[in-house]
């Protein structure tokens, strides 16, 4: 954990619950942590990049993105490990120098192939045997503050 200096994130059953609300309008709600907000922004002030890797190509997704301020997002994603590629090459990282977090089978590869690979603790059981940390907390109900959480302490462990 101790070289991990970014952060992919999917967003739909790690950011969220993986529900959808859609309105009588065709509107759509997700709903989102203040836990994991607050993961995100820790990350992001103990300098870790945070990207999202979402294979939904939402408007919701680039709210998130925006309130967070992450620039470099990618939406509508069918191959995220092509995705994860492409955002270490953008940023100058290793793969191995990135933690992937997914929780369901369109998430495997990129969790094969990021450095520290993890899962909420309601993911689907393949993503879960994959990944290297299983939180105890749900897909959003705060399993990406636990995991950052997590990687910070082992940082200041270690440091």
């Amino acid at each position: 954990m101790r070289s991990v200096k970014a952060l992919a994130l999917d967003v739909d059953g790690v950011l969220t619950d993986g529900g959808v609300w859609w309105g009588p309008d065709g509107g759509e709600w997700k709903r989102f942590s203040f836990a994991d907000i607050m993961g995100v922004s820790l990350a992001r002030k103990a300098g870790l990049l945070v990207t999202l890797i979402s294979g939904e190509d939402s408007p919701l997704v680039d709210r998130y993105a925006a309130k967070m301020g992450l620039s470099d997002i990618t939406k509508g994603c069918k191959d995220k490990a092509t995705a994860l590629r492409s955002f270490a090459e953008r940023h100058g990282l290793q793969l191995h120098e990135i933690c992937f977090m997914g929780d369901d089978v369109n998430d495997l590869a990129a969790m094969e192939l990021a450095g520290l690979a993890a899962a909420p603790g309601d993911a689907r059981p393949a993503a879960r045997e994959k990944a290297a940390v299983v939180t105890q907390a749900h897909g959003g109900h705060g399993a990406v503050r636990e995991l950052v959480d997590l990687l910070l302490a082992e940082a200041n462990t270690l440091g």
